[in-house]
């Protein structure tokens, strides 16, 4: 079975290359994210691959990596690493932004610009009453123009959802967090744990790998403007697929926003894939839809 433990932070003070680590700011399955000061000063944001599923570090500085989940260690890191490259290679205000790699501790870390703010996940969780449909609107449009260039780019984030969408102090979204590799560990190791996210995954994440595009970053974002809505996730796709009970957004909302809005979320969570839009160009359309608000939340 694979390695589930919690691994220790880089101690604060250490020191990679220049950049002077400060403290943690969040752990995941997949990696660390510290705040960190780059050789000038500046705060920065580093993300250090780290799956606790293949290797942990209960001691010192270099992960402890079985010999039989090497050869899936190595992948995973290149699989992130090349992610990074990516990512650095797209300069976008709604997409996080890499600007360095650095290689230590037998790992690799992500340098990355530093935004304050909170996630969209905090902020629903705030206004559990939903949000006001101008605030939505204008943060999707925003994080969707983000998505397209993504997409131009051919590559796929994989695990939009309200804890991945960062928002600025002045509200301005960045996507952050991109599953790709984590997708790519997954299909060399059938063991592990998957790396989707129930109620924001599309179906076809769950067991038909070769079906994904596009058009499932689509239904995650239609997820997300559900949650934006309802406080919570909708109900998983899988589950959907054996007994749908989701209330469309169309209906469970009439009259309380716009049918621009409701329509959008509805058909972003269809769950035949060609039965969504197939861009996010088509969502940016709706969004921009004028409308006229029956009624605001906070």
């Amino acid at each position: 079975m694979p390695m589930l433990q919690t691994s220790i932070p880089l101690p604060a003070g250490h020191v990679i290359d220049g950049y002077r680590f400060e403290r943690q700011l969040s752990m995941g399955g997949f990696s660390i994210v510290y705040l960190a000061a780059d050789p000038q000063g500046a705060t920065v944001a580093i993300k250090e691959y780290l799956p606790r599923s293949l290797a942990q570090r209960s001691v010192g500085l270099v992960p402890q990596v079985r010999p039989e989940r090497r050869v899936a260690y190595q992948s995973g890191m290149m699989a992130f690493y090349e992610e990074g490259i990516a990512l650095a290679r797209l300069d976008h205000p709604n997409v996080v932004r890499v600007i360095n790699f650095l290689r230590a501790n037998d790992t690799v870390y992500l340098v990355m610009r530093y935004e304050r703010g909170r996630t969209l996940h905090e902020h629903i969780r705030r206004h559990p009453g939903g949000l006001a449909e101008n605030f939505v609107r204008g943060v999707f449009r925003r994080l969707l123009a983000g998505l397209c260039e993504v997409h131009t780019r051919r590559m796929l984030h994989l695990d939009i959802k309200p804890s991945n969408i960062w928002l600025r102090v002045d509200g301005s979204p960045v996507l952050i967090d991109f599953g790709a590799a984590r997708q790519s560990l997954q299909q060399s190791e059938q063991e592990l744990r998957p790396v989707y996210t129930p109620g924001y995954a599309a179906p076809e994440q769950y067991d038909r790998p070769g079906d994904q595009g596009p058009w499932t970053d689509v239904y995650a974002v239609g997820a997300s403007l559900y949650a934006c809505l309802a406080a919570a996730a909708p109900q998983p796709a899988d589950l959907r697929l054996a007994a749908d009970k989701l209330v469309p957004a169309g209906v469970r909302w009439a009259g309380k926003y716009s049918p621009q809005l409701l329509d959008v979320i509805d058909r972003c969570l269809r769950l035949d894939p060609l039965a969504r839009p197939q861009s996010p160009f088509a969502l940016q359309r709706g969004l921009a839809a004028p409308f006229s608000p029956q009624q605001e939340h906070s």
